[in-house]
């Protein structure tokens, strides 16, 4: 059964880990495939492991291959850092379903998405957020707030105000971008057990500068020992050579935005060699332009030879 995440213990990087999948239009996930990269990414150092985050494509697929593809996880991670199940319905009710389907399993905590499309109140988001949260009251929920997919922020006294009064709403990944709202959120949240995760690959440094426990980060699907060792550095106080990984991860994450979000974290791991498949359709693969701009990062950073 889920368990409530012990925040002291969950911390450093996530990876909202990519779902490999056989053919683009009717995007069957690879599980083998899937297996072989989750020990990839945990014997490279990552921190835990997020399932169906937006980078896992989770508006691709079904509730019955999200569960199925989240127990080849779990059964592959055998313990050794903490899973997270992403949840992205619009309708609160399809939430809670899925939240209590991914409840039966050895899950750390769930992420819930603001609603995507409609644009609701604030009022409205803190009764679906605290609604979902109610009807699994045994498992750890994360607020996921997107503002750039979904068209508007959850704000920053909404995310307060479910922290102080939802006993097991008790972390959120901030994908904002905004440092300001980063920092705040660690500031009003001191008084109590409460776990912020950058969301932004590029803000990692400063995020961890402002107090954040960690950063929930994309390209650590393809460059975990570079991200991972960018956290480490700071935890162990140095400063300097945390900062200068985040400079060489900059170029890897920035050269991303020419092609169409999700394709690029699996294009520029299949350049790598991961065998990621492609991305599932309608999403296409990145244009040559924008695969020659990652590849040239790539091969700046020394990923890749000319």
């Amino acid at each position: 059964m889920a368990r409530v995440m012990n925040t002291d213990a969950y911390k450093g990087i996530i990876v909202p880990i990519i779902m490999p999948v056989t053919d683009a239009l009717d995007g069957k996930i690879d599980l083998e495939r899937l297996r072989e990269h989750v020990n990839y990414e945990i014997d490279h150092g990552v921190d835990g492991i997020l399932a169906f985050g937006s980078n896992s494509e989770f508006y691709m697929f079904s509730d019955d291959e999200m569960i199925e593809a989240t127990q080849a996880i779990i059964e592959e991670v055998r313990g050794r850092v903490p899973v997270m199940f992403g949840l992205g319905h619009i309708r609160t009710s399809q939430n809670i379903q899925l939240a209590r389907r991914a409840a039966e399993l050895d899950i750390d905590a769930i992420s819930v998405l603001q609603p995507m499309f409609i644009t609701p109140t604030q009022d409205a988001l803190y009764n679906h957020f605290s609604t979902i949260a109610a009807a699994v009251p045994d498992v750890a929920v994360l607020i996921y707030n997107n503002p750039g997919l979904a068209g508007y922020p959850v704000s920053l006294d909404t995310i307060v105000k479910l922290a102080h009064d939802v006993p097991n709403i008790v972390g959120i990944k901030d994908s904002s971008g905004n440092i300001t709202n980063l920092q705040e959120l660690v500031r009003r949240t001191e008084d109590i057990d409460f776990s912020v995760f950058a969301g932004k690959d590029t803000i990692v440094y400063a995020g961890l500068c402002c107090g954040a426990d960690g950063a929930v980060c994309s390209t650590a699907n393809i460059f975990p020992e570079l991200i991972c060792g960018l956290y480490d550095a700071f935890a162990e106080g140095d400063l300097e050579k945390s900062r200068r990984l985040q400079f060489e991860l900059n170029p890897l994450r920035l050269s991303q935005d020419a092609a169409s979000f999700p394709s690029a974290t699996k294009a520029m791991g299949n350049m790598m060699g991961m065998n990621m498949g492609p991305s599932v359709l309608p999403t296409e693969t990145p244009s040559a332009a924008a695969l020659e701009g990652m590849r040239q990062a790539m091969v700046q950073a020394g990923y890749l030879s000319e």
